[in-house]
This record gives structure tokens, C-alpha cells and sequence, in this order.
């Protein structure tokens, strides 16, 4: 009998740790990891270079390319993390239309400690404290409905187990 794939976004603003936190929690689960930022599209890119925050018209796209990963992984029975902003809910409706049962692990905490995670980057094409406070605009945290809210505070190794021990994966 075939297990049910484990379909997981990390979601956070920049500067969070989704893709850090993604790939361990991938590890740990036998998961196949894709970081959103891989897939936006060039003009997506050179406009954040320019520190021109993205619309949702700028994101349409990119969200149903995330959301057909969700679904050919689950066509498959594959388990999948994405690390994805996922800033707003309907994005993250977006995404669970290639995954209904999506678990959502939201990495939050504050401004400070986002912006020092920022400015210590090396060669991301996210730059600038104004995209940062954009982002922050725009977030709406998703309800203990929706995720498994947890503080980036703790180590990458603590979320991702408690993360685990939520999910029961």
C-alpha cells in the first residue's frame, strides 16, 4: 500500500530562513525541496534587483508553476517542501490548488532580526530594507487554521522537529 506524500510549504517573508528551514525539513522527511525563488520569471527578478517590490500580477505565474509542482509530486506520490513567501492567502489558496492537504510551517519573527538576516546575505537579488518593510505590508500571517506558526528564533533544527512532531511525518 502506498503512503500519502507529505506536501509542505515554508512560508515567511525574507530573510526568515524558508529555504534553510525547507531544505532540512526535506532531509528529514525523504522530500524533494524547490526554492519559489528559483522560478520567478527574469523581469520578476531585474525588478527586485531594482528593489521594485513585486504586484500579483508578477506572481500569477510563478504561483501556478509552485502549484503544478504540488501536483505532479502528489500525481506521483512523492513528498515535496517549497520554501515560498506565500505572503498573502489567496497566494497560498493558489498553491493548495495543486495540493489540498498542503501543511504550511509559517517562519516568523522581527523586523530586526529579518533585517540582519538581509543585510548579512551574500549575492540574493532581494536588497533593501524598503523590500523588506514591503513584504511586511503585504504579509497576512496565516491563522493556526491555515499553518504551524513557529519563531526563527529557534535553531533551524528545532522547527524542523517540532515541525515533524505536528505534522506526525
Amino acid at each position: 500500500m502506498k503512503s500519502t506524500p507529505t506536501l509542505a510549504l515554508v512560508m515567511g517573508v525574507s530573510g526568515s530562513g524558508k529555504s534553510h528551514v525547507g531544505k532540512r525539513l526535506a532531509e528529514a522527511i525523504g522530500a524533494d525541496f524547490i526554492d519559489a525563488d528559483d522560478h520567478h520569471s527574469a523581469s520578476s527578478i531585474a525588478k527586485m534587483s531594482r528593489g521594485e517590490p513585486l504586484n500579483d500580477g508578477d506572481r500569477e505565474g510563478w504561483l501556478e508553476t509552485l502549484a503544478g509542482f504540488f501536483r505532479d509530486h502528489a500525481r506521483q506520490g512523492r513528498s515535496l517542501v517549497i520554501g515560498c513567501s506565500a505572503l498573502k492567502r489567496r497566494y497560498r489558496d493558489q498553491l493548495r490548488t495543486g495540493a489540498p492537504a498542503l501543511r504550511i510551517l509559517y517562519l516568523h519573527g522581527s523586523r530586526e532580526l529579518l533585517l540582519a538576516r538581509l543585510r548579512a546575505r551574500q549575492g540574493h537579488f532581494f536588497q533593501g530594507d524598503h523590500m523588506l518593510d514591503s513584504q511586511l505590508r503585504d504579509l497576512e500571517p496565516p491563522g493556526d487554521d491555515e499553518a504551524i506558526r513557529m519563531d526563527i528564533s529557534l535553531s533551524p533544527e528545532e522547527i524542523v522537529t517540532r515541525f515533524i512532531e505536528r505534522i506526525g511525518a
